[in-house]
Formats: structure tokens, sequence, C-alpha cells
């Protein structure tokens, strides 16, 4: 996960010098923005060789589309998050398809079931990597090293009340990752992949 947020001047920096075809440009998005796809990759499909063809196939899209991608629309972080998502709930409708046409355990019931928890879990993944920076340390702060709003104000340098604001924020923004079963839609006109 990128430690900072992309400023958008960076983000439509990029795009142009991915319409004009700059490797170079390619080389920095993905030393930017890889191990964000494929962690989230990883988190919907469970298997790292999935991960790293999902991861593949970002990339490439990124490259053969960069006008796919609108500045106006959010960060090329959150577009290319939402990317990912979205592939990677395809591969997985895919593939336990296949395997249910293959004679395989299960029932229809049971893949919409493994399909939705997926895209649940894509949707959160989605909201942490795009609520901005300031909400997303205090979530990982509150979550990960398990701190109170009272250790997470000191460990951020803010005051409790701005502490419990940000998790508050970040929880609220978390809770809506079940409002919808779908990843959100890449932004921009090509959004459909």
């Amino acid at each position: 996960m990128a430690t900072k947020d992309a400023p958008p001047r960076w983000d439509r920096k990029m795009q142009q010098r991915l319409a004009r075809g700059e490797a170079a440009a390619l080389g920095e998005l993905y030393d930017r923005f890889a191990s964000l796809v494929h962690a989230l990759a990883h988190r919907v499909l469970g298997d790292e060789r999935a991960a790293d063809g999902i991861t593949r196939e970002v990339f490439a899209h990124v490259w053969e589309h960069p006008d796919a991608y609108d500045p106006k629309q959010g960060p090329l972080r959150s577009w290319v998050a939402a990317l990912t998502a979205r592939l990677a709930v395809q591969r997985l409708r895919a593939t336990e398809t296949a395997a249910l046409a293959q004679g395989g355990q299960g029932s229809t019931e049971e893949l919409e079931r493994k399909v939705r928890r997926a895209s649940v879990a894509a949707r959160a993944d989605y909201i942490v990597t795009s609520m901005p920076a300031p909400l997303r340390a205090a979530l990982e702060l509150a979550y990960f090293q398990r701190r109170d709003y009272r250790q997470t104000a000191v460990d951020l340098g803010v005051t409790e009340d701005e502490a419990r604001r940000r998790l508050r924020l970040g929880l609220q923004l978390l809770s809506t990752a079940h409002d919808t079963g779908a990843p959100p839609e890449p932004a921009g006109p090509g959004g459909a992949v």
C-alpha cells in the first residue's frame, strides 16, 4: 500500500506520460501500485498465482487504455484499485462457475455467496485504499496496532477529539462496503473492462 496519496497533478502527468507511450511511466506506476494491486487481488482470489495474473492484467489494461482514467473522477490510485477489484471478482466468478460446470462441489447459491463475500472484501479494501491518508492512518493504528482513540491521538500528534473524528469517519466509510455486491466501476470513459 502506498504511504501517501498521490497529488492530482501527479495523476494527470502520469496519465499523459502513459498516453504518450512512455515505458518509464509504466515502470513508475508499477513501482508505486503493484503491491496494492497484488494484495487486493490476493484478498479476493486467495491464490498467489491468480493474483499475479490479475496484477499483469491490470497494468496491461492501464498501458493499453491510459485514457480510460479520468483525473477529474478521482485519484489514479482509486481507479487502479477499482479496476483490480473488478477484474479479480470477474476472475473468481469465472473460475468458480467453471468448477461447478465440471461437477465440482457446491451450488450456484454457494457460488453467489462466495462471490458476494469476495466483492465485499474487495470493496472494503478499495474503500480503505481510497480514503484520505489521515483516516487510513487512524484506522491502521486502531485495527492493526490495537490502539484506542487516546493512543491513536498521541501516535498521530492530534487531539483526542480529532482522533475520534477520524476513526468515526473511517469506520463510517468502511461500513458502506456491504452496500453493494460489486466493487465500484472504474471512473472515466471506457471504465468497463
